[in-house]
């Protein structure tokens, strides 16, 4: 069994070990696999993994003895997962492997916003308080989460485990989902308050994105939208880039409707250096790291690898196909 790797940088930038994918079968992993060496590298290949490395339906009909398609990720839309099926070639990926890293980039991202530790950690180093007359020194505003309302768009396993961290921090939690009737009888009806869209967007001190994009949620945050949320808000996205308007955030945030913005997604990654949330005032953007912790990257491995032997031995796991 001929298994490869296209771009196994992302998930082991040499942290971490492939010896148990090495013990399937005879593997090969690359860093990284521009798009014309894709058919030179998945020729006469059964199992193929990939992280963002497209495999569109004209590269899976060139590929004969393809078998399994194994996405290094959650999201699976570099693959045409309904090509793959057609050919009865399973598509699996890896859910859940991240929720308590992506939970903490959001906490990280607002105490940043709200305690400004790293700003005044710099003025430290600068002199700024070694010049100050006074034993203790700021010259930003210092939030308390405390009493503040935290939004949630979307309530799977990361909204979820926020909303647990927000209420630790004393905050009130509004959530919107498609699904509410599946906590009616569950601790977070009794812990959240479900509420319409509109209604999360306008009361929101805080507001985070955790739904999956589709059709209807792309660019959900635009220029209406922002100009419901409270004058002073936050916005923090660690979902996808194009749940938001970026332009329109950028004019939100440079005209101080918003206090700021917590982004570890960007509509395009790498982003351009034309686009305008680089410079906006109050926006701080992280590169997509958030997923990236060790321990969360160990269980990306750990999931990947038993999914490859599920399919060996004739059965499923993770198929999302």
């Amino acid at each position: 069994m001929k298994i490869v790797v296209l771009d196994g940088y992302a998930l082991n930038p040499g942290d971490l070990s492939w010896g148990d994918l090495d013990k399937l079968g005879d593997c090969k992993v690359y860093d990284r696999t521009p798009v014309d060496k894709v058919l030179e590298r998945v020729a006469g290949v059964q199992v193929v993994l990939t992280n963002k490395t497209v495999l569109s339906a004209e590269i899976i009909a060139a590929l004969p003895d393809l078998q399994y398609i194994g996405v290094l990720a959650t999201g699976y839309n570099v693959v045409d997962a309904a090509a793959a099926r057609q050919r009865g070639i399973p598509v699996t990926n890896v859910p859940g492997y991240s929720t308590a890293s992506v939970a903490q980039m959001v906490f990280a991202l607002l105490l940043e916003m709200t305690s400004q530790v790293g700003h005044h950690a710099r003025l430290v180093r600068e002199g700024a308080w070694s010049t100050s007359p006074d034993f203790a020194f700021w010259d930003r505003p210092l939030i308390e989460l405390d009493g503040l309302t935290l939004g949630i768009v979307g309530y799977g396993a990361i909204g979820r485990r926020v909303a647990t961290l927000a209420l630790a921090f004393g905050m009130t939690v509004l959530v919107h989902t498609r699904h509410p009737e599946k906590y009616q009888d569950t601790r977070d009806a009794e812990d959240v308050e479900f509420t319409d869209l509109d209604t999360l967007f306008g009361r929101s001190d805080v507001l985070s994105l955790h739904c999956p994009l589709t059709p209807e949620t792309e660019q959900m945050v635009d220029a209406s939208r922002l100009a419901r949320m409270k004058s002073g808000a936050w916005l923090i996205n660690t979902g996808r880039g194009p749940l938001v308007d970026e332009a329109a955030l950028a004019d939100a945030l440079n005209s101080g409707k918003l206090a700021g913005a917590g982004l570890d997604v960007l509509s395009s990654e790498p982003p351009s250096v034309a686009n305008p949330l680089l410079q906006a005032e109050g926006c701080m953007i992280t590169p997509h790291i958030a997923w990236a912790t060790r321990a969360a990257r160990q269980r990306l491995m750990a999931t990947a690898v038993a999914n490859v032997r599920y399919f060996l031995a004739g059965e499923s796991s993770n198929v999302v196909n």
